[in-house]
């Protein structure tokens, strides 16, 4: 039965993989947000029951990489449905704008990754008081 079960998740997870975009095949792409303040890029990537230690995040020029894996946990008893998605992940976001890369910080709270990119600062939003004529 243990075999019989394997083989049909990797059958199903196959057909899943196909139904949804991905970079790399047999990987999942998490939902996310990007909000651009006018001094930083905050991106949000839902990432529920995966563990901390199982995520990356990467900065290369514009680019934020969040990837990782979430592994199958073990089961005793019979699966009546499964919607959950296992297996690696990949988030690739390509900011509009120049970032300071030293300054990016990432937490994860409550299954959510927030990256913060901060802008250097000849790219953020002054604001200045115009006269009227």
């Amino acid at each position: 039965l243990d075999r019989l079960e394997d083989r049909i998740d990797a059958i199903l997870d196959r057909a899943v993989s196909s139904l949804r975009p991905s970079t790399f095949p047999g990987s999942f792409t998490p939902l996310a947000a990007i909000e651009e303040t006018d001094d930083a890029y905050v991106i949000e990537i839902e990432l529920p029951g995966i563990k901390r230690e199982d995520v990356s995040v990467e900065v290369r020029g514009r680019r934020v990489i969040v990837s990782g894996e979430r592994t199958k946990r073990e089961r005793k008893g019979f699966f009546r449905t499964r919607k959950r998605v296992t297996g690696r992940f990949h988030y690739e976001a390509v900011l509009p704008g120049e970032i300071d890369a030293d300054a990016v910080t990432a937490n994860y709270d409550d299954g959510v990754v927030v990256v913060r990119a901060p802008k250097p600062e000849s790219e953020r939003s002054q604001a200045r008081k115009v006269e009227i004529k």
